[in-house]
């Protein structure tokens, strides 16, 4: 009865919206640094620009990118990699710059969010996103490549059999001025998303506090602290090895020795060989010491061109001698065994060191390039742009709904209108389970999408029932043979023999024939629990 049910509220509500809610792009409710739902092609060329710069090797940047469709709807467009093995770089300038040191000042979060889908299975390279820092010149996408100074890189990485989602933070040490690259550790529990085929959300929420955690499809795979969770660490050590410290010449770090007072046994006899010939073995009466391995092809004819002046003597070519299969042909000896008297070469035994000085390590000074950041959030460099640069080995890679926001709630309502939407409909649209069964896993992993089914049956209902019973002025409606029949089942002169099919407007094909079924089973149902001896009829419209 629940799938049943189901499938009813399943095919009103996917009927409603088709029919009633036409395709809308996601609307920004808050504040974004940056957010692109690609509107419409217009975004190649004014929003997005391709570089004409080169890799930092010399290589061009020849992956072609295009503004298209990848789904059943044409307005949902989204930015898509079109070549395959080539080398692709593009980039967009923010509304608004980043500065952390402000969000850390208001307490705020830094959210990175976008959808990925790999419309072919991936083999091999990325989909992340590069957030450029901020620089002395102003920022160009002409000339952004794989040398273009980031603060942050996020998103996924596959190649063979290894898969991550990268959160690279290029952190600036505050004493030197060096830029060095500081890595999560790997994220779990994402890897179906490089061949399913759909459309999947990718989120990095990082909070002023310094923690940091990343979604994929809104489940959380990876979290953590800039402070406590990235290789090499945000901080330095306080102290050092001194450079300039050695062992002294009579520090002993061995912990055992030979015994010196140990004496090789009179009879331990280091000529012994490993193995001897087993002087008990026979030969076995199957072999056959007159068979060689290999004789002559008795099935072989010489050729009718065959020139004895010319080629010499035929000869038979050599085949396997049949004879021979298990190996018992040819000059028989006894076998080897090992030799019950070898010892080897003698060594003395190992004994404790008594001079043993313990592990040496070199003394430890203050490290002259110490410094400790608390609030490494606020340190983060300032973004001023975003990019995508990559080589793969995968075409038709489609980036959608980019967002840039100080905000997961702004996030999360953006991913509402657009990728929420969009990935109910591949799934219930995808092939080799039932649309019910999908639909009851989609729900199982986001409870929410109960509330927005049954509001999206329900609602309807009600107003429909409002609008029909009118206002209630507390008097009983006057009674009519109409009402008296349904209540008593008592039979009208306008009723028919036959009870005709009544039809659900918008309904065919497949979804038709799900609300049968539900019919069917309801009607068992109740002739199960109350069998009746008069079948009451409907009147005809």
């Amino acid at each position: 009865m629940l799938r049943g049910l189901v499938a009813l509220l399943l095919v009103c509500a996917t009927q409603a919206q088709d029919d009633e809610e036409p395709f809308k792009l996601p609307a920004l409710k808050g504040n974004a640094f940056f957010a692109d739902p690609f509107a419409n092609t217009d975004s190649l060329g004014s929003i997005w620009e391709v570089s004409s710069s080169a890799k930092g090797d010399g290589s061009q940047f020849d992956g072609r990118w295009a503004i298209e469709s990848a789904s059943a709807n044409p307005e949902d467009l989204g930015l898509v990699v079109k070549d395959k093995a080539k080398h692709h770089a593009i980039s967009a300038k923010l509304n608004k710059k980043v500065d952390f040191s402000e969000l850390h000042e208001d307490q705020k979060q830094f959210v990175v969010q976008y959808e990925v889908k790999y419309q072919d299975t991936m083999e091999c390279g990325g989909s992340y996103l590069k957030l450029v820092a901020e620089s002395d010149e102003e920022f160009s996408s002409a000339t952004f490549n794989d040398k273009s100074a980031y603060s942050i890189m996020f998103g996924p990485d596959k190649c063979g059999l290894e898969s991550r989602i990268h959160l690279i933070v290029n952190y600036k040490n505050p004493i030197s001025g060096a830029v060095e690259e500081k890595h999560a550790k790997s994220s779990s529990d994402f890897k179906e998303i490089f061949t399913d085929a759909k459309s999947h959300l990718i989120t990095l929420v990082l909070d002023f506090d310094g923690s940091f955690e990343i979604f994929v499809d809104q489940r959380s795979v990876n979290m953590g602290s800039l402070l406590e969770n990235m290789q090499p660490a945000i901080n330095p050590p306080a102290e050092i090895d001194d450079p300039e410290d050695s062992k002294p010449v009579e520090w002993d770090d061995k912990e055992k020795i030979p015994d010196p007072m140990a004496v090789k046994p009179e009879e331990w006899d280091e000529e012994a060989p490993k193995t001897i010939t087993d002087i008990a073995a026979t030969m076995p009466a199957d072999w056959l010491e007159d068979e060689l391995d290999y004789t002559k092809d008795p099935e072989a004819v010489k050729p009718e061109d065959w020139d004895d002046e010319e080629d010499g003597d035929w000869e038979a070519p050599l085949i396997e001698n049949p004879k021979c299969e298990v190996g018992n042909c040819g000059p028989w000896s006894a076998p080897q065994i090992a030799n019950p008297d070898y010892k080897g070469s003698w060594a003395p035994p190992m004994i404790d060191n008594p001079n043993y000085s313990g592990v040496w390590s070199a003394r430890k000074i203050e490290n002259p390039a110490y410094f400790e950041d608390k609030t490494p959030f606020a340190s983060l460099m300032s973004i001023t742009a975003i990019g995508i640069e990559m080589w793969t080995m995968t075409k038709d890679i489609m980036f959608d709904n980019v967002i840039l926001t100080d905000s997961k709630l702004v996030a999360d309502d953006w991913a509402a209108e657009g990728w929420n939407k969009k990935a109910l409909k591949e799934k219930l649209s995808s092939s080799g389970v039932g649309v019910i069964d999908q639909f009851l896993e989609f729900a199982g992993d986001y409870p929410i999408i109960w509330g927005i089914l049954v509001a999206a049956v329900l609602v309807p209902i009600v107003l429909f029932y409002m609008c029909c019973s009118g206002g209630s002025t507390g008097e009983p409606a006057p009674a009519d043979d109409g009402a008296e029949a349904k209540k008593t089942d008592k039979v009208t002169p306008d009723d028919v023999e036959e009870e005709d099919e009544e039809e659900i407007p918008g309904l065919e094909g497949e979804e038709e024939e799900a609300v049968e079924e539900v019919e069917e089973e309801v009607e068992e149902e109740e002739e199960e629990e109350a069998p009746v001896t008069k079948r009451r009829t409907r009147k005809a419209d």
